[in-house]
């Protein structure tokens, strides 16, 4: 997730550590730069002090290059705020399912993963986003980096720390192609400090580069450098001459398909530097709205006042209720509470006779608990005779009473067989 400082007024990406080391790669060389080669440039050239123009530009450009490179690295990239659910579609049948099959079951919601928009006067195909739970726009994509959909995403530089996306392409091309052409200061102005030694004593160029270690080693950083930021310079060039991003490029490269988005050259290079950047859609300083849970389907019926519970037929409102469908159920039964104790005494005495002890104690004690959960049951309804309403609540304690009432009849009915 991005990394919020100053109240939300910088903005960097999952991978900020990244950021110090290309202030390094980029400072440590100006600064070798500034001390062992133009510091010797001060009045080689005339007029005396003219020299000192060249340590000038080096410190200006390279404030310039690390300005960039904060505005490109802090900076809002297009983050498209997500939703907290999913938006409300029309539903659909499948066309595969057979009618019949469709009538015999009740139809469910189907959400379709994509949908046609119009774009330039021709149909484009955008994809659901089941992370941000939205539909992406034109040329969106979901950065799994920082698990955001970035508006007209083009990659992610692991060297800024941060997507590139609509916000800060511009000065993400600004950063590439000023470092280009500090690399190129560099190396010239180093070669050029080679050449003024080979003159002044007649040496050769190796003994000229001995004497001026800190410019090889320069021209060799800078030449390595080039081959990497100079061809991003110049393969963004082309993406911005064709109104591209590196994301289309590498995806739709083998597709052929026409690009919709490209105006001309002239009017893609106005697109991307002239034209006014919008306000970022999120305002990362704003305080967190709290979430109204959505209501779930059991809510929504006991608002229309509907019955979560279709298998019960009757929905009890107090436990005078059950007790009054318990008594009945006995009296149905012909079932007498005095004839399981007295049954219970007999079987007792009958026990104490029996040559089989084990037998005797297991029907004792299955007699003992019939009795004991009858009486447990109708002591327990008694005991809060005034009537409160349950709700849904009464119809489980009932579902539960009925069925517990139902074994142990059942199982004092055997008694008597």
């Amino acid at each position: 997730m991005q990394k919020f400082f100053l109240g939300g007024r910088l903005i960097f990406g999952p991978d900020a550590r990244s950021l110090p080391v290309t202030l390094l790669l980029i400072s440590v060389p100006s600064i070798i730069f500034c001390i062992f080669v133009a510091r010797h440039l001060r009045h080689r050239f005339s007029p005396y002090n003219a020299g000192y123009g060249i340590m000038v530009v080096a410190v200006v450009f390279t404030i310039y290059v690390l300005i960039i490179l904060f505005l490109t690295s802090a900076r809002d990239p297009g983050i498209i705020p997500r939703n907290s659910r999913p938006p409300e579609e029309e539903p659909h049948h499948d066309s595969s399912v057979p009618t019949q099959a469709r009538n015999r079951h009740t139809p469910g919601r189907q959400f379709p993963r994509t949908k046609e928009v119009m774009v330039n006067g021709m149909q484009l195909r955008v994809k659901y986003c089941s992370t941000c739970m939205l539909y992406r726009p034109p040329r969106c994509s979901h950065c799994s980096i920082c698990n955001n959909c970035v508006e007209r995403f083009d990659h992610h530089c692991p060297w800024v720390g941060q997507c590139i996306g609509l916000r800060n392409y511009r000065f993400f091309f600004m950063f590439v192609s000023s470092t280009t052409l500090l690399c190129i200061y560099v190396f010239s102005m180093s070669a050029l400090y080679i050449k003024v030694l080979m003159d002044d004593n007649h040496r050769t160029v190796w003994e000229a580069m001995k004497e001026s270690p800190p410019s090889v080693v320069l021209m060799a950083y800078c030449f390595i450098a080039l081959w990497f930021v100079g061809g991003l310079t110049g393969f963004h060039l082309y993406l911005i001459g064709t109104n591209q991003t590196t994301y289309e490029n590498f995806r739709h490269r083998a597709d052929n398909r026409i690009n919709i988005f490209d105006r001309g050259c002239p009017s893609n290079f106005d697109e991307i530097f002239c034209t006014k950047l919008n306000s970022s859609k999120i305002n990362f300083r704003a305080l967190v709205q709290e979430e109204v849970p959505r209501p779930t389907e059991e809510a929504k019926a006991e608002d229309v006042g509907g019955d979560t519970h279709p298998k019960i037929e009757v929905d009890l409102e107090n436990r005078q209720d059950l007790l009054k469908i318990s008594e009945q159920r006995i009296i149905e039964e012909g079932i007498d509470l005095s004839k399981i104790s007295q049954r219970q005494n007999d079987e007792e005495n009958d026990s104490r006779e029996s040559n089989d002890p084990l037998r005797s104690t297991l029907e004792a004690d299955s007699i003992m608990g019939i009795n004991h959960r009858a009486s447990l049951t109708m002591t327990m309804i008694r005991s809060d005779p005034e009537p409160s309403s349950y709700g849904n609540g009464s119809s489980e304690i009932a579902a539960d009473f009925h069925t517990n009432s139902t074994v142990t009849i059942k199982e004092a009915g055997r008694l008597f067989e």
